[in-house]
């Protein structure tokens, strides 16, 4: 399915009819889950966009696996995260979770409400700390001085 789906991202209106999703149908690949988020993500971004999303997210089984592929777009649905960011990142989630020990990794709130970190949240938590000083606007200052001294203000010669 997933060489058929490469080939749908350029065009996604072939993709409701496609063979590889009847298959996938079929095989029990595409689940309602996958149904059910995609119906959430053509509402919110239209039926290319949407679709579009879906084929992104279909993609990322290259690189994860099917049951987290599902666990990231339940978790995503519940939030109401329809990107394919943000699945990516909770089935990777999913993923982790597997790998430590019990207690120690969630993908739930409080009252076990579903969260998501989108992506680019999570690269930018993961940064190291930015020791630079801050920049200086002292050269500015300067110049402004600078002017007020010339006379360069048009506006106090005209009030005298």
């Amino acid at each position: 399915m997933l060489a058929a789906t490469a080939a749908l991202i350029r065009k996604p209106g072939a993709f409701p009819g496609a063979t590889a999703l009847e298959q996938a149908r079929s095989a029990g690949k595409f689940t309602p889950v996958h149904d059910a988020w995609w119906a959430a993500a053509v509402k919110a971004h239209g039926d290319t966009a949407g679709t579009r999303a879906l084929i992104e997210v279909l993609l990322l089984g290259r690189h994860v696996s099917h049951e987290h592929l599902v666990a990231g777009l339940a978790t995503a649905l519940r939030a109401g995260a329809l990107t394919a960011d943000a699945v990516a990142l909770e089935a990777r989630k999913a993923a982790q979770a597997e790998d430590e020990p019990a207690g120690l990794a969630s993908s739930a709130g409080p009252a076990g409400e579903a969260t998501v970190t989108f992506l680019h949240e999570w690269r930018l938590a993961h940064l190291p700390p930015d020791t630079r000083p801050l920049p200086s606007v002292t050269h500015y200052d300067q110049l402004l001085r600078r002017r007020r001294t010339s006379g360069g203000d048009h506006r106090e010669g005209e009030a005298q």
